[in-house]
């Protein structure tokens, strides 16, 4: 978080003209973390000893910051096309995390709801984050008047390096959840 807003403050991840941009250096480099935790001793440990409902039940956090970050379009502080009520449909995935986290602590929902629902947020979060690559300063998609550079100050850089990490890694998880193994129990 302290080298993200460092790198926000100083101003270089508003190179857009170098190449490639430091912003998309910084993207590339939460993939990269994401998957390093999740495939780590502590993404197994995560993975395959935390419960299934408690890890959809994480990514509820999306639906306030959804909310928060609609409130930012209608200031003018982050470009419409990056909230609900543009391009952005990530607010399902945290509306229904507490629903299909209940369903599965319950044993009413099973493998398949976990992917299912797991396979739509891991999806919204993937356009949410094309929408705002689109609308940076580089590539301008959605007009002049909508371009995405408030999350290169500090805090809003949270948004990718935390946020975003958050909800990715989360989703990687309960992939790798229901799609894997866990050694550890498989040699007991």
């Amino acid at each position: 978080m302290a080298i993200a807003w460092r790198a926000a403050a100083s101003g270089v991840l508003r190179k857009w003209n170098s190449t490639p941009p430091p912003f998309f250096i910084l993207l590339v480099a939460v993939v990269g973390i994401a998957c390093l935790i999740t495939w780590s001793p502590l993404g197994r440990r995560l993975a395959f000893h935390v419960p299934l409902w408690a890890l959809v039940l994480v990514q509820l956090f999306r639906f306030p910051l959804e909310l928060a970050m609609h409130r930012l379009a209608t200031l003018g502080v982050m470009p419409e096309p990056m909230s609900y009520t543009g391009r952005n449909f990530d607010i399902l995935t945290g509306a229904t995390a507490l629903l299909v986290a209940w369903w599965l602590g319950t044993g009413r929902g099973g493998r398949a709801l976990a992917l299912s629902w797991n396979v739509l947020g891991f999806l919204l979060l993937t356009n949410v984050v094309i929408v705002a690559v689109l609308a940076t300063p580089r590539f301008q998609m959605f007009g002049a008047d909508h371009v995405n550079v408030f999350v290169t100050y500090p805090p809003f850089v949270w948004l990718p390096t935390v946020m975003v990490l958050s909800a990715l890694t989360g989703h990687l998880l309960i992939f790798r959840r229901l799609l894997g193994h866990d050694p550890a129990r498989d040699s007991s």
